[in-house]
Order: structure tokens, then C-alpha cells, then sequence
């Protein structure tokens, strides 16, 4: 039997370099390696675009031996967690490294990459050239010479110099790798990255930095450093950090804004930033893994950095929650203005109020609690709670404040209690599809009056005797003389817009076909000749979807959905809005 190996063509170098989405990432790669190695500075120097100068990566990290350049950084995939562990050797760091390819990210950007290593007193220099790869077929047969060199200087680290950088890719940008690098090592207290001489900082963060010095009693000066973010994701490690002595005291955090209902959750993941405050040192717990719960110097930083905080944070998205306001104020301007005056301005104080909170959710849920909150103010005895607050208004302080405070309450009450209504009514008629004797005309007496299951937007629709006699009237011309059974059960409604909807309720248990598309577009297009609107929206509903359906070329306003989709879809929003409304009484 014949024996045979691998081989193992040179250009393999070149797919382990094309791991990465961008340039920053790669040289992000080489500084992962120098976080493994126990560094405490790494200095990265990065060249203006389209210029000869290299790319310069430095670290003070432990260095490599002769032994480790041959056993490990030329061992291509050596598992670095195999060989030492989860952890580095000195610090204790939990490694970033473990398939051994990070090394050749330098190709990605440069074709010759040159590695210099100090370590016990001995200086190592090699060099790699993606241009000299062609003259070998195999890897093992290229040649690497390495040098050695005494040195006195007491130095360890590694410098990676890449030259002849690539020019079918785009330079390294420092904004981007500084963004990138901030949400990995931000927050490492022995871990400082320089980036043409600029130290990675708090100010590194996209969006709106602001700094301020202030004075406080017993406490003495503290500097708060923050950035609020622009980005449309979340920050990784969001919160601001305690400096206490120069050292990171405990995890980042809010400073109590978390706990405040009227905050909305989702921007507390924008700020990023750290307090120095040397005035807490005796504050410090042993292992400065945290300050003193009952600290009272603490809740003084707090209560003076809380106020600042919510300021600058309106100041960046003030702005934004109006708009989205606007946005939805556009919507049920005409509901609101069928309200009393005095039940209008303190329904619209109730709607920004729900924006504020549910900031940055989609308008898809926050319209289901606007919708719910108006209906709760329209259809709900208000008036007593509405005059105390008008009455009060004249009054004290305090009298004021309790009777704002019992509105807030009553609100959230309100808007709990129709959730809860709602979902009992889907539970209801849930159990009605699921009966197979259910006919048309039930399932339509059933959601004639609670359209809001089709959505938010479908709460204004209603019908009239007029639109009644209308349709009516068409389907006594267009059936006359046949049986019930074949008449179809329409419902057409109208919102104050003038929109139109029409609606064909099929048996729970019948199966949509083509033919049922084809006939409710055909009662549309009938209708026509009784009105002189051109788009009218239609829902077809039913209990199955037959294969002859069609999926991608039916008409944009013909919507055909089943029962079990809408039930679940109205109950997941309301399922959603009750959680979101635990915090209320």
C-alpha cells in the first residue's frame, strides 16, 4: 500500500488573510494578540491614504523566544487555548485567540509583514512576502530566516510593521478602528491603546461627547466624562464607570436612571463615558470591586450627575421623541379632535408621555398603547380625576403634584384593564373559529365592532347605514333570486379619512382559494359603480390557505390572512403591552 501526505499550498496564507469584513478588523486581529500576550500599551500607527509609509503595530507584551516563534506562531492553526489555556500566562486574561490564523491578518492589508520580538534580553526579527509565494509550491519548502540580536534594553513586546500596503482596498480609517477598538477596550483598566499618538478614550464613541467639572460638598471635585451616542445599534458595554485613585471601581452604571419610569430604557444604551471622583476612595471596598451600597457620598455624585444626564440626553434626542410625536399625532389628529378640549390637551400629555418610555420602539407597538391609552380617556369616566387636576392647578404645590400623579396612575390603570379586555374577547373568539358549525355571519357580528384586531390603524374604521344600504343593495342586484348560502358576507367600513374597507368573512373552517381572491376583488371593482372612490383596501379571511393562493402578484391592497394569524397577532401586541406595563399599579 502506497502512503501519501498532505500538501499544503502557499497560497493558503492569503485565504487566512481574507477572514475579515474590513481593515480595521484585521489590525483589530493583531491587537487581540497583543491583549493575549499580557500587554499593557499598544501604539498603533497608521499612514495618510494612498502613501508609502507602513502600518505600525507596538506592544510591551511578554515577547516571543526562539522556541515560541518555531512551536506556536509558525505552527499555522496551533490552538492557543489547547496549549496554555483559557486564561494568559501573567494577568489572567480571559484570551481572545484559539485558531491560531490570526498572525497572517496583516496580509489582508500589506504584502510584506515584518515581526520583531524582544524577549528575555534577545531581539528576533522574520519577514513574509506574499510576493515571493508564487516561487514555491508548497509551504513547507518557503524559507524563513530569522534573526537574533542580542539586546541589554530590558524590552519585551512585538512590533508588526506591514509594508507595501494593498491599493485595491480602502486604508484603514483611525475614526473607524478607534470606534471599533472603544467598545472591546474601553473599559480595561490596564489595557491603553494609542492611535497616531491619540489615546483611546471616552470621546472615541460616535455620537455627542460632553465634559464637565463640578464641585461637591464633602465629595470635592468630580469630572464627568460621557458620550452619547448616534449610532443606530446599541454600545456593547453601555453605562458610566467610577475612577476612583486612577483605577475602574466595580461595572458601569446608570447612576439610579434605570430605575426611573420615565426614562426610556432603550437610551440608557447609548451613554458610555466614566466619573473620576477621588473623594470616594475611602468609600472603596477592599477589593475596589465596588463602592459602599449606603455610600452617602455616592448618592450625592448620583443626584447631582442624574439631572445633567437627562438634560444632554434631551438635548441629543429631544428633538427625535417630538418628531415621533408628530408622527403619530398625524395619525389620530382627526380622533383627538372629536375629544372635549380639557380631555384633548391632557390626552396628547399622555401620548408623549408613552413616547418618552417606549422610545425608539417601533411604531408598530407604540400605536397599540396610544390606541388603547385614547380609548381609555374617550370611553372612561375621566372627568372627576380631569377637574381635581384643573382645580388643583390653583392650589398648592403638593395638592398639584398628587393630582398629576393620580392621572399618571389612573392612565396606566386604564390602559391595563382594556389590554386585559381585549384579550379576553380574543380567547372568545378564538374558541369560535375553532367550532366547526361557526358560520360567516358570526364571525363577522364578532369583529364588526372590534376592528382594531386587524391593527392600530383599523380602530377609526366603522360602519354606517349608509355604507349598510350600499352594500346592500349591490348584493340584492348581483344575487337576486339565488340562495343565502351563496350570497357572501361582506362588511365595508369607513375611517374619518374617507378611506375604505372592505371586508369578506369566510367560514373558520373554509379554504381560501384563487377563486376567493378573484371573487372579492370583483365585489371591489362592483362596488365601484356605488361610489366614487378608486382604493378601497380589502381583507379576505379565512380558516386555511389553499396552494392556488397567490403570493407575490396580487394586488398591494388585497390582504388575505387567516383567523389563527390575526388572533395570534393581536394577542402577541397586547401580551407585549401588559408586560411592558408591570411598573403600573
Amino acid at each position: 500500500m502506497d502512503k501519501v501526505t498532505f500538501k499544503i499550498d502557499v497560497h493558503l496564507l492569503k485565504l487566512l488573510s481574507q477572514n475579515y469584513r474590513s481593515t480595521e478588523k484585521a489590525i483589530k486581529e493583531l491587537i487581540d494578540n497583543a491583549w493575549d500576550a499580557d500587554a499593557n500599551l499598544v501604539s498603533i500607527s497608521l499612514p495618510m491614504p494612498m502613501t508609502n509609509e507602513p502600518i505600525i503595530i507596538e506592544d510591551d507584551g511578554r515577547g516571543m523566544s526562539r522556541e515560541e516563534l518555531e512551536s506556536e506562531y509558525l505552527n499555522i492553526a496551533s490552538n492557543r487555548r489547547m496549549r496554555h489555556g483559557d486564561f494568559s500566562l501573567a494577568k489572567m486574561r480571559k484570551v481572545k485567540g484559539s485558531k491560531g490564523i490570526g498572525k497572517f491578518a496583516g496580509f489582508m492589508l500589506a504584502t510584506t509583514m515584518k515581526i520583531e520580538t524582544w524577549a528575555m534580553g534577545i531581539r528576533y526579527e522574520l519577514q513574509f512576502s506574499t510576493s515571493s509565494l508564487d516561487h514555491y509550491p508548497d509551504l513547507h519548502e518557503i524559507p524563513i530566516n530569522v534573526l537574533s540580536t542580542e539586546d541589554n534594553s530590558k524590552k519585551s513586546g512585538t512590533r508588526i510593521t506591514l509594508t507595501d500596503l494593498c491599493r485595491h482596498i480602502g486604508f484603514p480609517s483611525p475614526e473607524s478602528l478607534r470606534q471599533l477598538l472603544i467598545q472591546e477596550y474601553g473599559r480595561e483598566a490596564d489595557f491603553s491603546l494609542t492611535i497616531n499618538g491619540k489615546k483611546l478614550d471616552v470621546d472615541d464613541i460616535q455620537g455627542v461627547f460632553f465634559e464637565q467639572e463640578i464641585d461637591i460638598p464633602e465629595v470635592g471635585k468630580i469630572r464627568l466624562r460621557f458620550t452619547i451616542s448616534d449610532q443606530k445599534g446599541s454600545l456593547r458595554k453601555p453605562g458610566i464607570i467610577m475612577r476612583i485613585g486612577g483605577k475602574v471601581v466595580g461595572e458601569p452604571s446608570f447612576l439610579g436612571l434605570e430605575k426611573a419610569e420615565d426614562f426610556p430604557p432603550k437610551l440608557l444604551k447609548k451613554c458610555f463615558g466614566e466619573i473620576e471622583a477621588d473623594g470616594l476612595l475611602d468609600d472603596v471596598t477592599a477589593d475596589w470591586g465596588a463602592i459602599f451600597e449606603n455610600s452617602e457620598k455616592y448618592r450625592m455624585v448620583e443626584e447631582t450627575v442624574q439631572p445633567i444626564l437627562r438634560e444632554k440626553f434631551k438635548e441629543v434626542y429631544g428633538q427625535e421623541i417630538h418628531l415621533a410625536l408628530a408622527r403619530i399625532k398625524k395619525k389620530i389628529d382627526q380622533r383627538l379632535a372629536s375629544f372635549p378640549e380639557f380631555k384633548r390637551q391632557y390626552a396628547e400629555k399622555a401620548i408623549f408621555k408613552v413616547l418618552e418610555r417606549y422610545y425608539q420602539e417601533p411604531e408598530s407597538k407604540v400605536e397599540p398603547i396610544v390606541n388603547v391609552l385614547l380609548d381609555a380617556i374617550e370611553f372612561s369616566d375621566y372627568r372627576i380625576v380631569l377637574e381635581h387636576i384643573n382645580k388643583a392647578k390653583n392650589s398648592d404645590v403638593k395638592v398639584f403634584a398628587e393630582a398629576l400623579d393620580e392621572f399618571g396612575l389612573l392612565d396606566m390603570v386604564r390602559m391595563r384593564e382594556q389590554a386585559r379586555n381585549r384579550l379576553e374577547f380574543l380567547d372568545h373568539l378564538e374558541m369560535l373559529c375553532n367550532t366547526h358549525e361557526t358560520l360567516e355571519q358570526d364571525v363577522h357580528k364578532a369583529i364588526e365592532h372590534n376592528l382594531w384586531i386587524l391593527g392600530p390603524s383599523y380602530s377609526l374604521f366603522s360602519s354606517n347605514t349608509t355604507l349598510k344600504k350600499q352594500i346592500e343593495k349591490m348584493l340584492n342586484q348581483k344575487y337576486s333570486g339565488l340562495n343565502d348560502s351563496k350570497r357572501p358576507d361582506l362588511m365595508l367600513s369607513e375611517n374619518l379619512n374617507g378611506d375604505y374597507l372592505l371586508i369578506e368573512f369566510k367560514k373558520p373552517a373554509h379554504c381560501l382559494t384563487y377563486q376567493d381572491y378573484q371573487q372579492v376583488t370583483g365585489y371591489r371593482n362592483d362596488y365601484r359603480n356605488y361610489t366614487g372612490k378608486a382604493n378601497i383596501n380589502i381583507y379576505l379571511i379565512g380558516g386555511k390557505k389553499g396552494n392556488d393562493l397567490p403570493s407575490f402578484d396580487k394586488e398591494s391592497s388585497v390582504n388575505i390572512i387567516l383567523f389563527s394569524d390575526l388572533i395570534s397577532t393581536a394577542r402577541r401586541q397586547l401580551e407585549w403591552l401588559l408586560k411592558e406595563l408591570q411598573y403600573a399599579p
